[in-house]
C-alpha cells in the first residue's frame, strides 16, 4: 500500500493506520521498513521476475520513502511508486527540445522515464519495473519503485533542465489512484483488469498484490482494500470505461468472460456491467462509422 494509503472513514468502516508500501492490508511493514506478511499461513501472489538467492544490484534494491526524502530531490516527489517531476518550458518547441536532450542522457532512460506533456508543462515520472523486494523467506520479487537509479536519474534530468532554463514546478505534482474496498480482491480484480485494460495481464503486474496496473499507463492504478463482510451499499460513483468503438465488444465480452455481469444494457450507447461484488462500470459505446 503506498505511503498515506488508508482506509477512507466512511459509515461501514473505521479509519486506520496508514502503510508505508504498495501491499495488501494483511502485510506489515518490519523494522527495517520493508513490509512482510502479518500472517505467513495465508497464501500471497508471485509475479513475473520473481528470483532465487541471488543478491539483487544495489541499484536495484527498492528505497524506503525515508531514503528518497534523505535525497533531497528538490524538483521531484514521491508520489504511490514513482518520482514524479513537472517542468515548464518557455514553449512547446522549448519542451520538445528539453525532451531531446534528455534522451541523449543514458541509453536506458526509456526503460525508466514517462513523459506527459503539451505546449505548457513537462510532466516526468521515474519509476523501476525490477526493483528487488524481499518477502520474509528471503525470496526476491521484481517489482514497481523506486531505486537508487530512479534518484541518479532525477538529479541528471534537473541538471538538463537547469541548463535550459527549464523551471520546475514541484508544488503542482499531482497524481490519482483508485481504491476500492472489497473482502475478496481475488474475485473481483480480474474482472476489472478486463474491463480497465481489456486482459487479465494487467491484475498483479509489477506488485505482489492484486492491483490493476495498466502496463501503459493509460488508466490509474486500481487497488484493494481487504474489508470484512458488508451489505453492498448504494453506488454513489462509477465509473465510464471509453474505448474506441471496435473495441467495446471485445472489452465487454473480456470483462464478462473474467466473471463480470451485464446490469443493464437497455441503451445502445452504453453497457453497464457489474462484478461479483456487485461494483459497476459502465462500458461506453460510441457509433460506428456509417
Amino acid at each position: 500500500m503506498a505511503p498515506g494509503r488508508g482506509k477512507c472513514e466512511d459509515s461501514h468502516f473505521p479509519r486506520h493506520t496508514e502503510r508505508p508500501f504498495p501491499w495488501p492490508s494483511r502485510n506489515r511493514p518490519s523494522e527495517s521498513g520493508v513490509p512482510v506478511p502479518s500472517d505467513p499461513g495465508q497464501p500471497r501472489s508471485t509475479i513475473t521476475g520473481m528470483t532465487g538467492s541471488p543478491e539483487g544490484a544495489p541499484s536495484r534494491q527498492m528505497l524506503s520513502d525515508q531514503q528518497i526524502a534523505d535525497a533531497r530531490l528538490a524538483d521531484w516527489r514521491k508520489l504511490g511508486q514513482g518520482l514524479h517531476a513537472r517542468f515548464l518550458p518557455s514553449s512547446f518547441p522549448a519542451g520538445t527540445r528539453f525532451l531531446a536532450a534528455l534522451a541523449e542522457l543514458d541509453d536506458a532512460i526509456g526503460d525508466a522515464l514517462q513523459v506527459r506533456m503539451d505546449a505548457r508543462f513537462v510532466d516526468l515520472k521515474l519509476i523501476s519495473d525490477d526493483a528487488v523486494y524481499r518477502d520474509e523467506d528471503g525470496v526476491q520479487h521484481a517489482v514497481e519503485w523506486v531505486t537508487q537509479r530512479d534518484v541518479g536519474l532525477a538529479r541528471r534530468i534537473s541538471e538538463v533542465a537547469r541548463e535550459q532554463a527549464v523551471r520546475a514546478d514541484p508544488s503542482s505534482i499531482s497524481t490519482i489512484e483508485l481504491a476500492l474496498d472489497t473482502p475478496r480482491a481475488e474475485a473481483v480484480a480480474p474482472v476489472w483488469s478486463a474491463l480497465l485494460t481489456g486482459s487479465a495481464d494487467a491484475q498483479g503486474r509489477g506488485t505482489v498484490s492484486d492491483d490493476v496496473r495498466d502496463a501503459t499507463w493509460r488508466v490509474p492504478i486500481l487497488w484493494f482494500q481487504e474489508t470484512e463482510e458488508h451489505p453492498t451499499p448504494r453506488q454513489r460513483f462509477h465509473l465510464d470505461v471509453q474505448v474506441p468503438y471496435d473495441v467495446a465488444d471485445q472489452r465487454i465480452a473480456a470483462a464478462l468472460a473474467a466473471g463480470g455481469v451485464v446490469v443493464e444494457d437497455s441503451d445502445p450507447s452504453y453497457v453497464v456491467i457489474a462484478d461479483p461484488d456487485g461494483n459497476r462500470a459502465c462500458v461506453v459505446r460510441y457509433p460506428h462509422p456509417a
